[in-house]
């Protein structure tokens, strides 16, 4: 077995990361991926949302990756390899209700990769974006909000779910070694992604039913 090696790092922290650039430069001969895959979790009808929660999942789960790009980009670029990959959600593709502050951050980081694949392609850096499903981790441990039949929902489907984080973790590196750019890691997500793409109306169909049922709910 190799030795791993770590270091903790606060991704809403420019300090930390400045820390994480020279600890880098200083233990390894460059870098081969930028894995940019911290994330919290928040969610419920917008009414209930308040401010200090939008700022606290933008600041973690869009400015977090914002931070890491800007940080490592100036190394990728010198080495001329490289990839970076940003950890997002099939919340990101397509938006269901009650998710506002998790589709948007989501929603962000999806743009960001899309602009830097384009951006850092000449310089030999390719970027993907990871955009699972419900699967099992830690997720419900960070979860904030007032609306709690919301979290509860989120909850059930994220510790219901049969895949771990080591099956998606499988199908990632497979893609990002193929060079795929948008990681669709799970059935679902592809369905969800390509009826919103070419089946408009279906897709519309879909959320409005979604959101009718958790009206009944209340």
């Amino acid at each position: 077995l190799e030795a791993v090696t770590y270091l903790t790092l606060d991704v809403t922290q420019d300090a930390h990361w400045e820390r994480a650039y020279a600890w880098v430069v200083e233990n390894f001969d460059g870098l081969d991926v930028l894995f940019n895959n911290a994330g919290v979790a928040a969610g419920g009808r917008i009414e209930l949302s308040e401010m200090d929660q939008w700022q606290w999942i933008v600041d973690i789960n869009l400015l977090g990756v914002v931070r890491g790009c800007r940080t490592f980009v100036p190394l990728l670029k010198d080495q001329g390899r490289g990839a970076i990959v940003n950890t997002a959600s099939a919340a990101g593709l397509v938006h269901p209700p009650r998710m506002s502050e998790y589709n948007a951050v989501k929603a962000g980081v999806v743009a960001l990769s899309e602009t830097l694949f384009h951006e850092l392609k000449p310089y030999g850096i390719a970027v993907s974006v990871v955009c699972p499903t419900f699967f099992k981790t830690n997720l419900t441990a960070s979860m904030r909000g007032k609306d709690e039949s919301a979290q509860a929902s989120a909850a059930k489907l994220i510790d219901g779910s049969k895949r771990t984080a080591a099956d998606i973790a499988t199908v990632v590196l497979a893609d990002v070694e193929k060079g795929r750019h948008i990681v669709l890691t799970d059935r679902e997500g592809r369905i969800a992604y390509t009826a919103k793409r070419f089946l408009r109306p279906l897709y519309y169909r879909e959320m409005a039913k979604a959101a009718t049922r958790m009206v009944r709910k209340d």
